[in-house]
């Protein structure tokens, strides 16, 4: 079978993004990043950063990748891990160029942008900035966490489990 070389030189370029974020608990507002940004991405990396600061130890970890991990099961574009150390650099050792990022309200945007500015100058690392849907923008993790905290039913601010195929 004959290869024509221009149709490999041609090929696009992988867009590859990192989401990354505490994700304590991953939200519907997490996910609905997550399924916008693959309309732009061709895959999206779900990384769960862990602070340098702070001892989490292993049980935590796979408590807040597992339930990702479910969710994203079987979609080959998604891949969700965790990393300690500057997102840049975890972005990078994934073979990202790009971090996906939401925003909320104009505090988001300010703390986001100048983010957004530092990475660039030091990384070239382009940072995607989705407006969160308007139905979800007071949904957070740290909300969650809070009502879960006082025994609330915290089910309509969570991701539904991937339906049984």
């Amino acid at each position: 079978m004959h290869t024509d070389k221009t149709d490999i030189k041609n090929a696009a370029p992988t867009r590859r993004a990192m989401f990354p974020g505490s994700f304590n608990p991953f939200t519907i507002g997490h996910q609905s990043l997550v399924d916008r940004g693959l309309e732009l991405f061709d895959s999206i990396v779900i990384a769960v950063g862990i602070s340098a600061t702070k001892e989490v130890g292993e049980e935590e970890i796979i408590s807040r990748l597992e339930p990702i991990r479910q969710l994203y099961e079987g979609n080959e574009r998604v891949e969700v891990t965790y990393y300690t150390g500057l997102t840049i650099d975890a972005a990078r050792r994934h073979g990202c160029k790009f971090l996906l990022r939401g925003i909320r309200n104009s505090i988001d945007m300010e703390y986001e942008r100048s983010l957004a500015d530092i990475n660039r100058r030091i990384s070239g690392i382009e940072t995607v900035l989705l407006l969160t849907l308007p139905e979800l923008s007071a949904v957070s993790s740290s909300a969650v966490r809070e009502l879960q905290r006082y025994g609330h039913d915290v089910s309509g601010f969570m991701p539904s489990p991937p339906p049984d195929n």
